[in-house]
């Protein structure tokens, strides 16, 4: 249910607000409808109220919180179909399947994914451990994937290996997944006690969809849907259907994160897995497991989840400072361009190509392009002299040829002038010619 600013008049006393003075409160209910203040701000709405209206603001999916500590990541909280309508509000988590027979090897391989882009760290968030038989050598795989530091998530049906798991890794706040039509009271009774998210499958969405709701009548809303494994197809077409029925139809049933096993949708594939991560980091995986993680794979999965998730009003910058490429030192050329993460990429990409040591010179220019960025005032002489002052360069780098991009070409007289014995060189207008000017440069 959409909260409409007026329907707030239907639960509120009509008194004068002490903060507006409005006799029906139109001034607090509007900014309570655009999300601008909460409700626990008013001092008369009633214990009902508040619940009512409460349920009400919620996003049609629920944000659920899994693990602790570092480790501890959102889920959900969505409120539209498609980026372009409106910022995604939680990132897809990826995690690597591991069973007892093989936890000795994929463990330290998963752990060689961890990377920085952009002051993101890119690494495998999660470890999903499945219990394939024996009670003991599942528990064992589980204190192994433990000890890794990474948030868990538990495959089990059984109740008696779910709850010994759940007493080894509890601290950890991992995730239960196994409840089903079949077992989801006691899943249900163990995911409370230990206060951890459940997840929730069935063979198919009307079996999903009334486990769901007995779990809701019974009290439990912290949850999870496993789509299931049957197929590529069927898999896309439940992760698909529960989300459009919780965000366009409003079946808050299913309003809840839901978790991809690609390692058994595509067994010993590691690129249809790489590709299907990609498909359902799109729509509309918050959790995605495959069997295995190299740094191959994650580069541009990891790259795509990133340009996806991050807010389209807020430009992805990389820090400022200076890039040493190819083993560039103090002698090397000097290059600069804008902090704007895809120009920072590609002109890196190229100067790394044509295999010359070059210093890389990045400024804050507001995360713009280099034309915008200089039509903001935010690329000019002065802030390029500024940042070479501020970081005392030429103390550091004797050389003293400084490259600009071509574009902004018109810079290079009044840098002259700001920076008396430094040769201006004026770049290509595009990337891609700078190999070849590299190579032909003579200074």
């Amino acid at each position: 249910m959409a909260l409409k600013g007026l329907d707030i008049f239907k639960l509120t006393p009509k008194t004068n607000c002490k903060d507006c003075g409005s006799p029906t409160c139109m001034a607090f209910s509007m900014k309570v409808a655009q999300g601008a203040v909460g409700l626990d701000k008013c001092p008369h709405l009633t214990p009902e109220a508040l619940k009512i209206l409460g349920e009400a603001t919620e996003p049609p999916m629920k944000q659920i919180k899994i693990g602790a500590d570092k480790g501890e990541f959102t889920l959900g909280g969505e409120t539209v179909l498609f980026r372009h309508e409106k910022t995604f509000v939680s990132k897809t988590l990826y995690g690597v399947a591991v069973c007892p027979g093989c936890a000795d090897k994929k463990l330290p391989e998963l752990q060689k994914v961890d990377y920085e882009r952009i002051s993101e760290r890119m690494y495998v968030e999660l470890i999903y451990v499945e219990c394939e038989g024996k009670q003991d050598e599942f528990l064992a795989a589980v204190k192994k994937a433990q000890a890794v530091g990474r948030t868990l998530i538990l495959d089990v049906k059984d109740a008696a290996a779910a709850k010994a798991a759940l007493e080894l890794t509890k601290a950890g706040k991992p995730v239960l997944n196994g409840a089903n039509e079949s077992n989801y009271k006691e899943m249900s009774a163990l995911a409370v006690e230990y206060g951890v998210t459940l997840g929730v499958t069935g063979p198919n969405l009307d079996s999903i969809h009334d486990t769901i709701a007995a779990l809701e009548e019974a009290g439990n809303k912290n949850l999870i849907i496993d789509v299931g494994s049957a197929s590529i197809k069927d898999a896309f077409a439940k992760a698909a259907q529960i989300r459009r029925a919780s965000l366009k139809d409003g079946d808050r049933t299913f309003g809840y994160p839901t978790l991809i096993n690609i390692a058994k949708l595509a067994p010993d594939n590691l690129e249809l897995q790489t590709a299907l991560a990609t498909l359902f980091t799109m729509k509309y995986g918050s959790i995605i497991i495959m069997s295995g993680m190299k740094y191959s794979q994650a580069l541009p999965l990891y790259g795509l989840r990133q340009n996806i998730f991050t807010d389209p009003q807020k430009p992805m910058k990389v820090e400022p400072g200076v890039y040493p490429i190819n083993g560039a030192d103090e002698n090397a050329l000097c290059t600069t361009t804008v902090d704007f993460a895809l120009t920072y990429f590609i002109v890196a990409g190229e100067l790394e190509r044509s295999g010359i040591p070059v210093n890389l010179l990045i400024s804050d220019a507001g995360g713009y392009s280099v034309l915008t960025a200089w039509a903001a005032g935010k690329l000019s002489a002065g802030s390029i002299t500024k940042f070479i002052k501020d970081q005392a360069l030429e103390t550091k780098i004797k050389n003293r040829n400084l490259i600009i991009p071509g574009k902004v070409a018109v810079l290079k007289g009044e840098l002259e002038e700001n920076l008396p014995g430094w040769k201006i060189i004026v770049a290509p207008n595009e990337a891609v010619g700078i190999v070849k000017f590299l190579k032909e440069l003579k200074v």
